[in-house]
C-alpha cells in the first residue's frame, strides 16, 4: 500500500503547527485526549526503559508517556521542525528532527515505538512500519494510534462530518482549510481494522492486536517485535 507526498505533508503541518493542538481537541470533542491516555496506560504496562514517539507533532503523546512512564527516556521525533518547537515548549524532554522512513537510530535501540495520527501521513505505510520495527529490540512493542472507519450506523454521518464539516471548522480555526481538506481525505484512504492488521503482517509484524475506540472512529494497533 502507498502513502502520502512527504513535501506536501511537511508544508501542510508547518502551516498549522501554531493551532494544531487546539484544533484537534475541538474536532474530536476531547476524545483524542482520552485516546492518548489509554495509549499511555498500555505503554506503562510494558515497563519500557526507552521510548521513541515517531511523528510526535506538538508532543501530546510524548508528554502523556512522560507522565505514565517517569522512569523511561522518551524521545519525540518529527520531520517538521515547526511542530517540534511546540513539543519542546510544551515540555517534551528530548526531541529530534528525523524522517520516519529513515530513522537515524541503531537496530533494536528502543523498547517501544509509538506513532499517533502520523502513520497515514507517511510516504509508504508498509515501509514506515518496517523501519519503525527495525529500531525496536526483540520482545519490544510497536503501537499505532490513528483514525479509522466506523461501521454500522456511524459510518455515513461520520463520512459527512469528515469530508464536509471538519475541513470548514478547521479552516476557520487555523486559516488553513486546504491542509485539513487533505487530512480528511487521508483518513478516508487509510487502511483500518483488518486491513491494517494485514498491513502489519505484510511488514513482518504478525499477531497485531486491534482495539477500536469511540465506535471505530479511531483505533489502537499493537504488535510485539519478535523477528530480529
Amino acid at each position: 500500500m502507498s502513502g502520502q507526498d512527504p513535501k506536501f505533508v511537511q508544508g501542510a503541518f508547518a502551516k498549522i503547527a501554531d493551532r494544531y493542538v487546539l484544533t484537534n481537541h475541538v474536532l474530536s470533542m476531547g476524545s483524542d485526549i482520552l485516546w492518548r491516555k489509554k495509549v499511555g496506560r498500555i505503554v506503562r504496562d510494558w515497563a519500557p526503559k526507552k521510548i521513541l514517539d515517531v511523528a510526535t507533532g506538538t508532543g501530546d503523546l510524548a508528554l502523556e508517556m512522560q507522565k505514565k512512564c517517569p522512569e523511561a527516556k522518551v524521545l519525540g521525533t518529527d520531520f517538521c521542525p515547526e511542530m517540534l518547537a511546540h513539543a519542546t515548549a510544551s515540555g517534551v524532554q528530548a526531541t529530534q528532527v528525523a524522517d520516519a522512513m529513515n530513522l537515524p537510530f541503531s537496530d533494536g535501540e528502543f523498547d517501544v515505538v509509538t506513532v499517533a495520527f502520523g502513520l497515514r501521513n507517511m510516504e509508504n505505510w508498509e515501509g514506515a512500519l518496517r523501519e519503525m520495527s527495525r529500531v525496536i529490540k526483540h520482545g519490544g512493542h510497536l503501537l499505532v494510534l490513528d483514525f479509522s472507519h466506523p461501521r454500522g450506523i456511524l459510518r455515513k454521518p461520520y463520512g459527512f462530518y469528515l469530508n464536509k464539516v471538519l475541513p470548514r471548522i478547521a479552516g476557520l480555526l487555523t486559516g488553513q482549510g486546504e491542509a485539513y481538506q487533505y487530512l480528511a481525505g487521508s483518513i478516508g484512504d487509510f487502511p483500518s481494522g483488518e486491513e491494517m492488521v494485514a498491513l502489519f503482517e505484510k511488514a513482518g509484524l504478525p499477531g497485531c492486536q486491534h482495539d477500536p475506540l469511540s465506535g471505530g472512529i479511531a483505533s489502537i494497533y499493537t504488535a510485539e517485535v519478535l523477528q530480529k
